[in-house]
């Protein structure tokens, strides 16, 4: 199990330790209900107690986990309505950001794109979920990198873990990959109104995806037939 250095200063100790408890919520070492304790984690850590509180207080401002009482923290279980607020807001943001690309990628932007892509084939052949969800997660950093516009930076950057949490329910790889590619299509045909609604509907697909993978429903909140 990986350490952090107490002699770190306290704020890189707690992004350490943050970003290690993040992950395992992420990948589902930590899953909906289980609880949060703070000796534990530390002495696991190995590091004191300061810097798994601060950690937990951030991954709550973040909506990974509640905390109930002083004494016990949960890992979150998002309701239905949690994951249908964050497909809106995403849907929003992404399609804006994807339109804003549109208009500003160039060759080099659009290699970038098209090297992330090459790699996400080579992890979806080699059925590398943990990896997947990372490029997933990059792909769409680097679409809002391009759109080069910083308060869209900043309102999603809060969003972030959440988002890329919802983006792992999706295990249906090759069609990722295929959505992926069209909407590289769209934003290096410099047509903003086409990247936007592509963007919408990649979006729209991979929510009912994940309405179904978490829930088992659809998006209309229908079970489906069978």
């Amino acid at each position: 199990m990986a350490t952090v250095p107490e002699r770190q200063p306290l704020a890189a100790t707690r992004q350490r330790v943050r970003d290690e408890l993040r992950e395992r919520i992420l990948t589902g070492r930590l899953k909906p209900g289980d609880r949060l304790v703070e000796r534990e984690l530390a002495e696991g850590l190995g590091v004191s107690r300061v810097p798994v509180r601060e950690a937990i207080r951030s991954l709550e401002a973040e909506g990974f986990v509640v905390v109930q009482s002083p004494r016990r923290v949960v890992v979150r279980q998002l309701a239905r309505v949690d994951v249908e607020e964050l497909f809106d807001v995403r849907e929003a943001l992404e399609s804006l950001a994807a339109g804003l690309a549109a208009a500003r990628a160039g060759k080099p932007e659009l290699r970038r794109l098209e090297r992330l892509l090459s790699d996400a084939a080579r992890a979806t052949a080699r059925g590398e979920s943990a990896r997947i969800a990372v490029l997933n997660s990059r792909f769409h950093d680097e679409i809002v990198a391009i759109a080069g516009n910083g308060l869209l930076t900043s309102l999603l950057q809060p969003l972030e873990g959440r988002l890329r949490w919802l983006t792992s329910q999706n295990e249906h790889w090759t069609d990722l990959l295929d959505e992926h590619h069209r909407l590289v299509d769209a934003i290096a045909s410099g047509d903003g109104a086409r990247a936007r609604e592509y963007a919408a509907e990649h979006v729209r697909v991979n929510r009912e995806v994940t309405l179904r993978a978490l829930f088992g429903e659809d998006a209309d909140g229908e079970r489906p037939a069978g």
